[in-house]
């Protein structure tokens, strides 16, 4: 085990890196063999050894500049996706933002409810001859959304790897937001498209990549990126909300006022 490293902050500094002031503070490190920087949650840090106090830190953050700057838009990017998602009552997920759900009572003497998407809402109008809860039929509705969007999705990755999967389910599983079978058969889970569309994007790239690559190697996620540039986000976003697509439909519905 290797002793840890005392180091030493110097002080808060700024650089200009173009039209954009850069905040950063040199720490000194005893362990460190050469300059080094990293951005993080709590900005702009320059890693400096102790023993080459004289190297010009500006310098070096001046040429590792564009670096820096695609650096912290990443990290600005990543605080909002970890925004605590804010929903009144009456509100469900709907593709990543907060979709009032309205339900109307109509004179229709059918057997069966239909649903809307328009203008932000999402319309459920319930036939009075209807014995079907409105919540199941909100859930088939979102079930035939997710369907639609991840076949959409699906071909064009697809067709780029040049592989085929076999069946596609559209499931509600409890633990999983897709798999890849041994037969190549592949399933989601419906509640992805409550989530935002990139977050979609990169389960169904994720999913179809196994086609062509079966396990977690490096091949794998290189695939995986460079079909979805969004990789990184969509995880971030995963982690800090998932557990939000989970909620129960009948609980927001509970709120959603007959008209």
């Amino acid at each position: 085990m290797e002793a840890a490293d005392p180091m030493n902050v110097v002080g808060q500094n700024h650089i200009w890196l173009g039209d954009r002031r850069i905040e950063y503070r040199v720490v000194r490190s005893r362990a460190a063999r050469k300059l080094r920087v990293r951005v993080g949650p709590r900005g702009v840090e320059v890693v400096q050894p102790a023993e080459r106090n004289g190297e010009d830190v500006s310098a070096f953050l001046d040429r590792n500049g564009a670096w820096i700057l695609d650096q912290l838009k990443r990290a600005e990017r990543l605080r909002g996706v970890r925004r605590p998602i804010q929903r009144r009552a009456g509100e469900i997920l709907f593709r990543g933002a907060p979709t009032q759900v309205r339900i109307e009572a109509t004179e229709s003497r059918v057997h069966g409810n239909s649903v809307t998407h328009a203008d932000g809402k999402i319309v459920i109008r319930k036939g009075s001859g209807s014995r079907t809860p409105v919540e199941r039929s909100l859930e088939n509705w979102l079930r035939r959304q997710a369907r639609a969007e991840i076949e959409r999705q699906l071909s064009g990755i697809t067709a780029r790897l040049q592989r085929s999967p076999g069946r596609l389910y559209v499931m509600g599983q409890r633990t999983k937001w897709g798999n890849c079978s041994a037969t190549r058969n592949l399933s989601f889970n419906w509640r992805l498209i409550l989530a935002p569309g990139f977050v979609l994007k990169y389960l169904v790239t994720h999913e179809a990549v196994h086609l062509a690559v079966p396990d977690h190697s490096a091949k794998f996620w290189l695939t995986v990126q460079s079909l979805c540039r969004e990789t990184e986000q969509a995880k971030q976003w995963l982690s800090a909300h998932g557990h939000t697509l989970h909620c129960e439909l009948s609980g927001a519905l509970h709120d959603s006022k007959v008209r």
